[in-house]
């Protein structure tokens, strides 16, 4: 078995798939340790796997439950799921194993699609769009307080900051695409690249100062009402937090035409050691 690629190299994907084993390389590394991944990162691996679990065309993504039982490494992986279909509905409940440890699990909802002649006159979305639009934005976004380095959110990730000034604490909103395969010689699909920029939330509204909390998420909650379009994925974000060490992160999710769904995190807030 090959093992992830060294610091000094720039991995051509987050995962590479080889037999039954999925191996993560530094493009998969989140803030908070070295050794972990970020949260996206297996989010986006949970929801090609839920994908690839249905032959037959005209399935799409609905919801997507990631509970991070611990830490992901970043070490080979394995996947081993459960499926139920109905007519209209598959739901699927996937487990990701580190050796025999269960890391992760999610819990995803397929929808077979229809098309439908709606009323011209549905009442519209608010906000409509998140504007600036990616082509109207220049400034990456770089949380303070986060290291830098080959990383899902420095390196897999491309962003452009849309709302707010992400220096200071509060609601925010950004761009994100991701800059690589998720997995290695597969493309991006649609409900893949959602999953990847979902987790980013509780960073984009940060409220505490990452140099003192950390306020990583236990989970993430993603919905999607149709397929995002094109391969940019806009987050607008809001945070809240309590002294019990309890929060909570709120996203809506757009694509350029506008609303395409919604993802909870609900955060473990800790003071820095």
């Amino acid at each position: 078995m090959t093992h992830p690629p060294i610091e000094s190299e720039r991995p051509a994907a987050v995962f590479t798939r080889e037999g039954e084993a999925w191996l993560p390389s530094a493009l998969s590394r989140g803030p908070w340790d070295p050794r972990a991944q970020h949260g996206g990162a297996p989010s986006a691996l949970l929801a090609h796997v839920a994908e690839s679990a249905i032959d037959e065309p005209g399935w799409q993504l609905a919801r997507l439950t990631v509970e991070l039982v611990k830490p992901v490494p970043v070490a080979p992986l394995a996947t081993r799921f459960s499926m139920q279909s109905a007519r209209s509905t598959t739901r699927l409940t996937i487990e990701l194993l580190a050796g025999d440890t269960l890391v992760a699990r999610g819990h995803a909802l397929m929808l077979r699609g229809q098309a439908l002649a709606l009323p011209h006159d549905l009442p519209a979305p608010s906000p409509a769009r998140l504007l600036p639009a990616p082509q109207d934005c220049s400034q990456p976004l770089r949380i303070p307080g986060l290291p830098e380095g080959i990383s899902f959110y420095a390196t897999a990730v491309d962003t452009l900051a849309a709302q707010g000034d992400v220096s200071r604490p509060g609601p925010g909103a950004a761009w994100f695409r991701l800059a690589v395969p998720l997995v290695h010689g597969v493309p991006n699909s649609p409900a893949m690249r959602a999953a990847a920029a979902a987790d980013f939330g509780n960073g984009l509204s940060w409220v505490l100062p990452p140099d003192r909390f950390l306020f990583s998420n236990a989970d993430l909650n993603l919905h999607l009402h149709r397929a995002p379009a094109g391969e940019w994925i806009g987050l607008s974000s809001e945070t809240q937090v309590d002294a019990s060490g309890a929060g909570l992160t709120l996203s809506r999710l757009y694509d350029e035409r506008g609303p395409i769904g919604t993802a909870v995190q609900t955060l473990v807030v800790r003071e820095r050691n």
